[in-house]
């Protein structure tokens, strides 16, 4: 162990010191161990009484780099080697930066500074013991040399800048890592090889690009003791959403192995989304999983002639996610501990990067590196960018999108990093995937096409930094482009990238977002796709009057209900095949159905959380609903399936009432397992206020209690009877919502999807007019809140003056007309005193 002495040095001491411990270094040490030793210290030393576990080791310090650099007379040497250096000019920064870190590592080290690494080491290894048990887990010819190489501890050797993990620069990657070094010379060989690493050619053009002087960054040397993640899991973490900046959820991603693959895109890890506010109340609220395909992993090279090397995963660890959900909650409570403990010292809310891994001996999770978010917390909050395509074209491959945003060019594709000088500025890169090597030119790129990787790889790191748009985890889109084509790439449709061919017009958007006036009459906002919510939440606004289920059950589930319910019934060989595929991770495959549907209404909930979300449940017509997987074997066929068997009369009726249910299940499992109690259930095509007792009676059964935790249920008012019934449907429901389509539609009984009588259709009608006039004072009589989740106010400003008068409480509009209905209301309320 390190001597109680050893921890308490007084400062001055520090700053002389060759070596220094984590436990003796804060984050206030930046300057003596760089920010990623700097971070590390401060974990171990202020967060592990609050359980979060970092494994420990030691730094080489600045002055240790300072002082080798001063003995051998390198930095007259070096600076007389950069006097001609061009970052632009490919060839001469390669030259330059191999001539450098070969004057580095053909000088030897000071003897006292071999000397006190070599100690240092030993002492990490006296703290953790000696141990084989694990060697029997090789092949019988390795066992001996795993015996051997296990008298020493094995560790991770990490570069770390005094220029590094700043809230506006990352240098993330710059220096070099050595994982799974074993014994003194080792360690010594991995600390000097990264001496000379901050001289790569990425960090060279990185410093300049970010205007820092390469003689005033020092270097220090991590030493760690290595987590058996190679016999486990390991990923990281961001503690914000990477794509909007949304601060409310973190971002776990795991894959097999040693952490490496991840962070160098090199394979496609699981994503899950923890929603922090509700988890930190004790609930569970995982938002979504998504599985990857994690095709590699990275172990321990035990018997070989490299540290590591990556194997294929089998088929059925691919299909299976990485971390169980008290792996994911466990990750995301540390990210919350983490960041709330920087965001205080710093006196800043700092959202955080973090590297996390478990030991596969143990079963314990751990983190290993931390360091602060340097994109989304550096963006304007006061501007709202949006992009938006204004034509469209083939798409030729899709991926995960990073960055809001739509680049174009002319694709280069270039698969060796040694051809990167052949990339002229503005083409398109497309690679197999980044790492620092690329980035010389990655700056110079309109936007990036990766066949691997996910959402917190290197390209996709890096893309956000430079502010451009990148496509990861294509596949095959070195294969499909060829350099020289003209391409759009598009991350502005969701979290799908795609890559269409040619180009494509598209506008950007400006929205200011400061002093924006507040009205009486709330505005919220339409949302149907669960993968826009959280980019859709920067627009200010009071909350969600309608999120569709049809969107998450068509896009996202696909699957008819009575289908899964069923599945074993199923009359279709063909579509049974097609379910089985779908659902295979779940035994009972309704869970299917409720989990997909709670995590799709839980992203939207979070996003706009604790704001109320009035979530429309299902109201497909029987055709749509034939339409989904399974569903031809339980449709009826009608003649009119608009005024037929669909909302309300659906959910009671014996034929469907097991389907509803699980549509219960589902909100009732966001309600109260993740605690989005924001979420009000709103009832549609309600004809009578018997059935909407009969359809609360349904929700009952399924744990969903009006009053109870909150519950509010709404119910559309889209039929006539729903307006001159007005104050019975008080008695049974909280609130209203006019659905101006359909009570268009009704009130002028006319076909609103019929061109023959288009021309008539009109919310604008007196008669429509009429019908809202009376349920609203109706409402108000009753102490009912009421609002409107139709087009009408989107479409017709005249329309929406109209509701302002009336008293409306909200109007719930489309995304794009938020702001500007915002202003107009703003105006109305003024006029009206």
């Amino acid at each position: 162990m390190v001597a109680a002495t050893e921890t308490t040095k007084s400062q001055s001491s520090k700053e002389q010191a060759l070596i220094l411990w984590f436990e003796e270094v804060g984050i206030v040490d930046v300057p003596l161990v760089g920010g990623k030793n700097a971070s590390l210290g401060e974990m171990i030393r202020q967060l592990t009484a609050k359980g979060v576990r970092v494994p420990t080791g030691f730094a080489t310090t600045a002055y240790a780099y300072r002082y080798f650099v001063k003995e051998a007379g390198l930095e007259e040497r070096l600076r007389e080697l950069f006097s001609d250096l061009d970052v632009e000019d490919m060839n001469n920064l390669r030259v330059r930066g191999k001539q450098a870190r070969s004057l580095i590592l053909n000088t030897p080290f000071p003897e006292d500074l071999r000397t006190a690494i070599a100690e240092s080491y030993l002492k990490l290894c006296e703290r953790y013991g000696v141990t084989t048990e694990f060697c029997d887990r090789f092949e019988p010819e390795y066992q001996e040399e795993c015996k051997e190489k296990s008298q020493a501890v094995d560790v991770a050797v990490r570069s770390s800048a005094t220029a590094e993990d700043l809230p506006d620069a990352s240098f993330a990657g710059q220096q070099e890592t050595y994982l799974n070094v074993y014994g003194v010379m080792d360690v010594l060989d991995a600390c000097h090889r990264c001496f000379a690493s901050i001289f790569t050619d990425r960090a060279i053009s990185y410093r300049t690009l970010k205007g820092f002087d390469h003689f005033e960054v020092a270097l220090s040397v991590g030493v760690q003791k290595m987590v058996r993640s190679d016999l486990a899991s390991s990923g990281v973490m961001f503690s914000i959403d990477t794509e909007t900046g949304f601060k409310n959820a973190a971002l776990v991603t795991a894959a097999y192995g040693l952490g490496e693959n991840v962070v160098q895109g090199a394979v496609n890890p699981d994503e899950y989304f923890v929603f922090k506010p509700t988890l930190k109340d004790g609930y569970r609220p995982i938002l979504e999983k998504r599985l990857g395909s994690k095709e590699i992993k990275m172990i321990y090279d035990i018997g070989g002639s490299k540290l590591t090397k990556n194997v294929s995963v089998s088929e059925p660890e691919q299909v299976k996610y990485a971390i169980n959900d008290e792996e994911i909650l466990q990750l995301a409570r540390w990210g919350c501990i983490i960041e709330d403990h920087y965001s205080e010292v710093r006196g800043v809310y700092t959202p955080m990067d973090i590297e996390w891994a478990k030991d596969g001996e143990t079963g314990d999770l751990y983190i290993v590196q931390a360091r602060p978010e340097t994109v989304q917390s550096q963006k304007s909050k006061s501007v709202l960018k949006s992009y938006q395509l204004k034509g469209t074209s083939e798409v030729a491959v899709t991926g995960r999108a990073v960055g809001e945003m739509i680049g174009q060019g002319k694709a280069k594709v270039i698969l060796d990093v040694h051809k990167i000088d052949e990339f002229e500025p503005g083409e398109v890169l497309v690679t197999n995937k980044t790492d620092p090597d690329w980035e010389p030119i990655m700056k110079r790129a309109s936007a990036i096409v990766t066949n691997q990787g996910g959402r917190t790889c290197h390209a996709a790191i890096i893309a956000r930094e430079m502010g451009i748009p990148a496509i990861v985890g294509c596949g095959d889109a070195t294969g499909v482009l060829k350099s020289g084509q003209e391409v759009t790439v598009s991350c502005s449709e969701g979290e799908e990238g795609r890559v269409y061919e040619g180009l494509v017009p598209f506008e950007v958007q400006e929205t200011q977002l400061e002093n924006l006036p507040t009205t009486r009459t709330k505005i919220l906002m339409n949302v149907g796709n669960p993968e826009e919510a959280f980019g859709l939440a920067a627009i200010p606004c009071d909350g969600v009057g309608l999120a569709r289920l049809e969107f998450i059950i068509a896009n996202h589930i696909k699957v008819h209900p009575l289908a899964l319910l069923n599945f074993d019934k199923l009359e279709d060989a063909t579509v049974k095949r097609e379910i089985y595929k779908m659902t295979y991770l779940y035994e009972r495959k309704a869970d299917f159905f409720v989990d997909k549907l709670a995590r799709g209404v839980a992203m939207i909930a979070a996003a706009f959380y604790p704001k109320p979300v009035v979530l429309r449940m299902s109201d497909f017509k029987s055709n749509e609903y034939a339409n989904l997987l399974g569903g031809q074997q339980f449709e009826p066929k009608e003649e009119n399936p608009m005024i037929g068997w669909r909302g309300a009369s659906r959910y009671y009726d014996e034929n469907y009432a097991e389907a509803y249910g699980l549509e219960c299940q589902a909100i009732k499992r966001v309600r109260d397992d993740m605690g989005l109690t924001n979420v009000i259930p709103m009832v549609p095509f309600c004809r009578t206020p018997d059935e909407g007792r009969k359809v609360l009676a349904e929700m009952e059964k399924h744990g969903l209690k009006r009053g109870e935790n909150g519950l509010q249920v709404y119910v559309m008012c889209e039929i006539p009877s729903n307006v001159i019934l007005a104050d019975q449907f008080s008695e049974v429901f909280d609130g209203f919502s006019i659905g101006s389509n359909d009570l268009t539609q009704l009130t002028l009984g006319l076909d609103r999807d019929s061109a023959l009588v288009a021309h008539i259709f009109d919310e604008r009608n007196d008669g429509v007019k009429e019908m809202v006039r009376m349920v609203i004072e109706k409402a108000k009589k009753n102490g009912r809140k009421i609002g409107i989740c139709g087009q009408a106010p989107s479409d017709y400003p005249e329309f929406a003056k109209f509701l302002v008068e009336l008293g409306i409480d909200s109007m719930s509009l489309n995304p794009d007309s938020v702001m500007k209905t915002l202003l107009m209301v703003a105006e109305v309320e003024a006029q009206q005193g």
